[in-house]
């Protein structure tokens, strides 16, 4: 499928990025779009890291306990209360 590119401005820009890069038109487009694509995708390992990083907030918010092998507090009669 061909590309019509019928904005001055856009055309300039992409041959400027392809002089600078050293590449055809077509290949300085499909590299930045390659670029773009990759920092705007979300990846199956970026997804696993956001659900990670939402369970630890999760366990962040509940509370310290006093003494964490024994989660009740006791009176002096060895009760808990």
């Amino acid at each position: 499928m061909a590309l019509k590119i019928v904005d001055p401005a856009v055309i300039s820009k992409t041959e400027r990025l392809a002089e600078i890069a050293g590449l055809s038109n077509a290949d300085a487009v499909e590299k930045a779009v390659d670029a773009f694509l990759a920092q705007h995708s979300p990846t199956e390992a970026s997804d696993a890291w956001e659900r990670m990083d939402a369970m630890l907030r999760q366990l962040d918010r509940i509370p310290d306990l006093p003494h964490p092998g024994d989660p009740l507090t006791w009176d002096s009669f060895g009760l808990p209360k």
